[in-house]
């Protein structure tokens, strides 16, 4: 029997859960594989702009079956829950900051990590877009989601021929020169704004693109997304940090990962 990967955080984001395309089972294996001092969930992890529309026809038990397993991380292995809202599931913002045994809800948090401070926000209130432009960022959404389900139609076309799974929407946004400049600024931003906050490092989600870069001595870190990523952050109890993106099958994970799982077996 394989031994859970022990980490001290876990960071993820943008699971969307309500969404056709979130990958909610595979981020339910991700979670039954570790085990983590603290689960910080970075934002958008409910999308309420999808379950307003039918909720009780759009949740699923996949979605229970994840709260699930939250609840026996923090029940088995005492994992602190922080859920940092985002500007999907900003329903929150009414009840913003709760504290519930070992899971606080809050706009942002801090987080140290061996002597580093590290800002923690889901992102989107640097959005101009989603900030004050509230409609056009639900257009966007459409745009998005009519992509995903592209990719849908595609993908199965090219599984058929035995071919790997293409993400037609992640090459657009990197083609499009508009689309690369803004996931630049949009880094450069929040990195120029935890150094006038004097924060070692910022965390965040929402633009559903992983990083982990520095610019400067800011060190830069985005979680990316359970829709397409499939990616999470890992903390490790020394500080330092991994980006993590989840494959079916141990033998499958990242080697980094793999390297930690087969050390500890």
């Amino acid at each position: 029997m394989t031994k859970r990967l022990k980490v001290a955080t876990v960071v993820i984001s943008d699971v969307h859960l309500g969404s056709e395309h979130a990958k909610v089972n595979e981020l339910t294996a991700f979670l039954k594989s570790v085990d983590c001092d603290r689960l910080i969930l970075n934002g958008d992890i409910i999308d309420a702009w999808k379950l307003q529309r039918n909720p009780f026809e759009r949740w699923k038990q996949s979605y229970t079956d994840l709260i699930k397993v939250i609840m026996k991380m923090m029940e088995n292995h005492g994992t602190e829950v922080i859920y940092v809202r985002g500007n999907h599931d900003d329903f929150l913002d009414k009840v913003v900051p709760l504290n519930l045994l070992n899971i606080r809800i809050v706009a942002d948090y801090i987080h140290n990590s061996c002597g580093r401070r590290y800002y923690v926000t889901h992102g989107d209130i640097f959005d101009h877009i989603t900030t004050n432009m509230r409609w056009l960022a639900k257009l966007g959404d459409y745009g998005y989601t009519f992509l995903l389900w592209l990719n849908k139609i595609l993908n199965e076309r090219r599984r058929k021929r035995g071919k790997a799974y293409y993400s037609f929407s992640q090459s657009i946004k990197h083609k499009v020169k508009s689309a690369v400049s803004y996931i630049s600024d949009f880094e450069r931003e929040l990195a120029d704004l935890a150094a006038r906050r004097h924060f070692n490092g910022i965390i965040c989600g929402h633009i559903h693109q992983y990083a982990d870069v520095y610019y400067g001595n800011i060190h830069y870190l985005n979680s990316g997304d359970w829709v397409e990523s499939l990616s999470a952050l890992l903390e490790y109890p020394d500080g330092h940090w991994e980006i993590y993106q989840y494959q079916e099958g141990l033998e499958e994970k990242t080697p980094a990962l793999r390297g930690v799982i087969e050390k500890a077996s």
